[in-house]
C-alpha cells in the first residue's frame, strides 16, 4: 500500500500510524489502592458532531494525591500500581473511556490544595497545538476552595469541568466550540 503525503495545511491522520501502543485506558491494577472509577466521556465540535479522530491523554494523582513521577518529591506514599498516565483515542462517535482511580488532593499555589482532579490533553485533526483541561468530580466538597477551578469566574462556564456521576462512572463531555465550550487552560 502506497502512502500519499499529507496535505501541508493539516496535521494528521498521524494517530492511528504507528502510535497505538501509547494507548493505555487502564491506569490501575488490582493491586491498585483507591476507589475504582470509570471516566468517560464525549467530544463534539462546534456544530455537535462527533470528532472520531481525536486522542484523550490524561495525567492524575494516585489515591494519596502524589503523582508516578519522580520529581513528585511530597511526603505521602507512592502507589506504585498506579500508571497515572492513560491515553485513549476517541471511537466513532467520539467517545473515550478510562479505568482508573480516583485521585487525592495535592499541593496547589500559595500553600493551598487542590481539589481531586484529572489533568486531560486533546489532539486533533486540524489542531495544531492541543487543548487542556481539567475533570472535577461533582460530588467532591473541596471543588468550592479549589485555586484553578474559581479561575472560572463564570458558574456556567465552571460546570464544563464538571464530571456528573452515575454509579461507579464519572461523565465528561467535551465541546470544542460554541455555545457551551468547555472551559481550556493556556500552558
Amino acid at each position: 500500500m502506497a502512502r500519499l503525503p499529507t496535505a501541508s495545511q493539516t496535521v494528521g491522520p498521524y494517530f492511528s500510524i504507528g502510535l497505538d501502543w501509547l494507548n493505555t485506558t487502564a491506569l490501575a491494577s488490582e493491586a491498585t489502592q483507591g476507589t475504582r472509577i470509570t471516566v468517560e466521556g464525549r467530544i463534539t465540535d462546534g456544530d455537535g458532531a462527533p470528532v472520531p479522530d481525536a486522542v484523550v491523554e490524561i495525567w492524575q494523582a494516585d489515591a494519596n494525591g502524589r503523582y508516578a513521577h519522580p520529581e513528585d518529591k511530597q511526603e505521602k506514599p507512592r502507589d506504585e500500581n498506579f500508571r497515572g498516565f492513560g491515553r485513549c483515542p476517541t471511537d466513532k462517535d467520539g467517545v473515550f473511556r478510562f479505568q482508573t482511580v480516583k485521585p487525592g488532593t495535592v499541593p496547589g499555589p500559595g500553600n493551598t490544595l487542590q481539589a481531586p482532579h484529572i489533568l486531560v490533553s486533546i489532539g486533533m485533526r486540524g489542531l495544531l497545538k492541543r487543548v487542556v483541561s481539567r475533570i472535577y468530580f461533582e460530588d467532591e466538597a473541596a471543588n468550592a476552595d479549589d485555586p484553578i477551578l474559581n479561575l472560572v469566574e463564570d458558574a456556567g462556564r465552571r460546570k464544563t469541568l464538571i464530571a456528573r456521576r452515575h454509579g461507579d462512572t464519572y461523565r465528561w463531555d467535551v465541546k470544542l466550540q460554541g455555545a457551551g465550550e468547555t472551559v481550556f487552560f493556556d500552558v
